[in-house]
């Protein structure tokens, strides 16, 4: 069965290297037959956190903010990939992030860390776990940590080396994980409501 799954990215760099992660399981989840689509916070380009989508009146939200509450609904689990920015977290995907909150609730999400040296984005990682799982969704046990990026993915996000391979070798597992909680949270959902 085919999932809808959202990959989040949140770098507002010039010269990001963690869209070579972002464009790797773009491509892994495809060739899986799942139906996924990248978010960029850079592109959806939400201003700093004021009045979050739910305090807007009905039909009043801004548009890219209604918009990506529609994907956000629609969505069966989300992928977040993320940097580390001084032992934390990128601020553009947590802004992004925390313009929403009933429209995470009861799905699963993932968590893929990548940084340009061999700590692999990991304390931002650990980070995340904590931050998705107090916004009500379901966070997988398996993550993806990448580092170096640059010697893991080349610049179209195909693996390279033998980082790249470890890559390889740790994918199956990271998608299988999230296939598994995905398919629970999809059942789950048609036998019952959530409770709040």
């Amino acid at each position: 069965m085919a999932h809808r799954i959202l990959i989040f990215y949140g770098s507002y760099r010039s010269d990001r290297k963690g869209i070579r992660l972002a464009d790797y399981l773009l491509a892994g989840f495809r060739a899986r037959g799942d139906d996924v689509e990248l978010i960029d916070a850079r592109e959806v380009g939400l201003p700093m956190l004021d009045r979050m989508y739910k305090e807007y009146p009905k039909g009043e939200a801004p548009a890219p903010m209604e918009a990506l509450a529609q994907k956000i609904r629609a969505a069966n689990a989300f992928v977040f990939v993320t940097g580390e920015y001084n032992w934390g977290v990128q601020p553009g995907l947590k802004n992004l992030t925390d313009h929403y909150l009933e429209q995470w609730f009861w799905r699963p999400a993932a968590i893929a860390s990548y940084s340009r040296g061999r700590l692999s984005g990991a304390r931002s990682n650990s980070a995340w776990h904590g931050i998705l799982s107090e916004m009500g969704m379901a966070v997988i046990s398996s993550t993806l940590t990448v580092g170096p990026i640059e010697d893991t993915l080349d610049p179209e996000g195909r693996p390279i080396g033998p980082a790249g391979a470890a890559l390889e070798r740790a994918f199956p597992r990271f998608a299988d994980d999230l296939a598994w909680w995905t398919e629970a949270a999809i059942r789950q959902h048609a036998r019952t409501p959530p409770p709040y």
